[in-house]
């Protein structure tokens, strides 16, 4: 009677119990891992409290429990609400049980006997993900008391009355349980004293059922897995609560962009990634304008700003600022005028100091990401950066790894970091919240050096971006940027002049070598290749397959008669090359991925799974889920039927599929036009 559910855990590497509490905390600071219908959660306040009658609370013990509170500025919040967390722990011990502080059964009593309890108590704020109903409900409270002896934590629902006083939500009380068993056997278990009671919102609160399943399960893994991160926390340096409130809005008021996204890119992605940078990037700018005292928002500029999306978000939010890109893009057209886009290619160097500007944002610029905190550094004392890295560069061209016990993207971002130092930055490192696998930012906004030493610091910058070259070159004064050493034996006196024109040049650049994006994108991964030659090769591919063994038949059946449709054999990628000529993988070798992505690209036809070249069977596809993305699903039904189906024309049993089965055209009288193409029309 009231156990909800519970799961045995066994410890073979002697996690428990710290792994049982550094798990409960995760579910305390970051519930949204478990809960996807919640964005986050606010720690309002933290602290010790007593089961005696005083009820006191002293300051946070964060570190005790295993951590920081799940945002920087929660954690404030938590450390001042400290002395509040008295008063109300005294509050709510009173609405339990014959007013004594005593928990319902069947929860585990709070204390030992005879003990003078000391328990961990935390209020936190759950924040639901989505827009909140109208007129909007005050986000749902928690006191959630850790008692350690007894190795319970009791989550304690709180409702505000109008007279600002809390209550306590007595049916929705439940309690996470670590027992241990014997030697490495321990069971985790949630219990609900009131199951029958209990109200679900859908949101905050689901089934109970799902607290003893899904829950149940993810703690019980969590306390024997829990490893370190690499990384920090998410959301670690801004309000969590702000940020969710500020990320709705924006994705309302930006939605319509994934409706009219011209480019070949996903519009989801693409759009709610840079809305959630945005958010971001405002909220941790209206922090910096409070802790500076600055009225006026902050400028920037956008370095490698691609489809210039985040710019068109900031410019609208009141930002005054610009993006440069090499490249133009089909969608700058669409934002109009106020939305300031160039095309420009940057060269690190003189010609390319922004000492006007507030901040520079790197998101996902590429070879440009270490030169950022540099061109910061140079261009004013008071310039900021943010960057976002992705793709691994360094000052000359690819980055080379130097440490095999990190993980690539770990040792990289270590670098990027190691550059902000170079350059006088206090560098600060954070984790967003967008669809990618490279979210961790870093962060340049205060310097670790006076305005006297910028000289000093100038000259610490060259000689690292010169450390890390790997050609020989003379570091000169930075105004004559670097200079390739003289090899032809005879050296340079003192007096030696030099001529004008390359004096003229090389002032304007800080390392020799550097190569910017190409202004026209080389597109190699086989869309470029000739018609005529993609369907010589698919229908090579296709014979090979479909006679390199005795037929291989599938039964297939139409209005009860049973008959069969060959699917070939399979063969490895390397014996499909053996059977090409010299010229076509010559052909084939100049682009990424070679035949692999030609035959990939060409799905209706091909499957490659694990090194190996298969028919399609097209019987065989499972349909679309019902969770695929609206606007993926939208695509698929306007590509039906606008393409011609490869069986039909050239498979000796024809399609396995019936004409009204298959998203391809049996014959030229089936073919739509493409809505894709109408779109493109209409835009331009």
């Amino acid at each position: 009677m009231g156990r909800v559910g519970s799961a045995d855990v066994w410890d073979g590497g002697a996690a428990l119990p710290r792994g049982f509490w550094a798990a409960v905390r995760v579910w305390l600071e970051k519930p949204q891992v478990a809960n996807r219908r919640l964005c986050g959660a606010a720690i309002e306040a933290e602290g010790t409290v007593l089961l005696g009658e005083g009820g006191e609370a002293s300051p946070p013990l964060a570190a005790m429990c295993g951590g920081g509170s799940g945002g920087g500025q929660e954690g404030r919040a938590a450390s001042a609400g400290a002395a509040e967390l008295g008063r109300l722990w005294r509050e709510v011990r009173s609405q339990l049980t014959a007013g004594h502080g005593h928990l319902p059964p069947p929860l585990t009593p709070w204390g030992g006997p005879g003990r003078r309890a000391e328990l961990r108590a935390v209020l936190r704020t759950l924040l639901p993900r989505g827009r909140p109903a109208d007129p909007p409900a005050p986000p749902p409270k928690e006191l959630v008391v850790q008692d350690v002896y007894n190795g319970t934590v009791t989550f304690l629902p709180l409702e505000e009355n109008s007279e600002g006083e809390y209550q306590i939500k007595k049916c929705n009380i439940y309690q996470i349980q670590l027992t241990h068993i014997k030697a490495e056997e321990w069971s985790v278990s949630v219990v609900a004293p009131f199951p029958e009671d209990w109200f679900s919102d859908g949101i905050a609160y689901p089934k109970l059922a799902w607290l003893g399943n899904e829950l149940l399960s993810k703690l019980a893994k969590w306390s024997v897995e829990q490893k370190p991160s690499e990384f920090k926390s998410t959301l670690s340096l801004i309000s969590v609560a702000k940020y969710s409130k500020v990320y709705q809005d924006l994705k309302e008021k930006y939605k319509e962009m994934v409706k009219v996204w011209p480019e070949v890119t996903d519009p989801e992605k693409f759009v709610y990634e840079d809305v959630a940078i945005a958010t971001y990037l405002l909220i941790l700018w209206e922090e910096e304008r409070k802790e500076k005292a600055l009225t006026k928002k902050q400028s920037f500029v956008d370095l490698g700003c691609g489809n210039g999306l985040l710019v068109h978000i900031l410019n609208n939010e009141g930002h005054s600022g610009r993006g440069i890109d090499v490249r133009r893009r089909k969608i700058w057209d669409m934002y109009g005028p106020e939305t300031h886009l160039e095309e420009s290619t940057i060269m690190p160097g003189d010609d390319h100091l922004f000492p006007d500007t507030d901040w520079l944002i790197g998101n996902h610029s590429d070879e440009l990401t270490p030169w950022i905190p540099v061109i910061a550094a140079r261009s004013s004392y008071s310039c900021c950066y943010f960057v976002l890295p992705c793709c691994f560069f360094d000052f000359h061209g690819k980055y080379s790894r130097r440490q095999s016990k990190k993980t690539q993207y770990r040792e990289y971002l270590n670098f990027v970091a190691e550059v902000g130092f170079v350059c006088g930055f206090h560098v600060e490192e954070d984790c967003l919240r967008i669809p990618s696998t490279k979210r961790v930012c870093l962060i340049g906004k205060n310097r670790t050096y006076p305005p006297t030493e910028c000289a000093l610091i100038d000259k610490q910058i060259t000689q690292y971006i010169n450390s890390r070259q790997t050609c020989a070159v003379v570091t000169c004064d930075r105004r004559v940027g670097f200079n390739h050493e003289d090899h032809s034996g005879a050296s340079k006196e003192a007096g030696s002049e030099v001529p004008e024109n390359k004096t003229d040049a090389a002032s304007t650049i800080w390392i020799p070598g550097f190569q910017p994006r190409e202004k026209v994108e080389q597109i190699r991964n086989c869309a470029s290749l000739p018609r005529d030659f993609v369907d010589d090769v698919v229908l090579s591919v296709a014979n090979l397959l479909l006679n390199a063994a005795p037929e291989k038949s599938c039964p297939n059946i139409h209005g009860g008669i049973m008959n069969t449709w060959n699917q070939g054999e399979s063969l490895s990628l390397k014996e499909v090359a053996e059977h090409l000529n010299k010229d076509t993988l010559k052909r084939l070798k100049n682009e990424y991925g070679g035949l692999q992505t030609l035959l990939k690209n060409n799905h209706q036809v091909f499957e490659v799974l694990n090194g190996r070249v298969h028919i399609r069977d097209w019987r065989k596809e499972k349909p679309s889920k019902k969770t695929k993305p609206e606007v993926k699903r939208r695509l698929s039904a306007e590509a039906f039927k606008t393409r011609l189906c490869w069986f039909f024309i050239h498979h000796p049993d024809g399609c396995s599929l019936p004409s009204e089965s298959c998203p391809y055209a049996h014959g030229t009288e089936e073919l739509r036009q493409s809505q894709i193409i109408k779109k493109k029309k209409q835009i331009q």
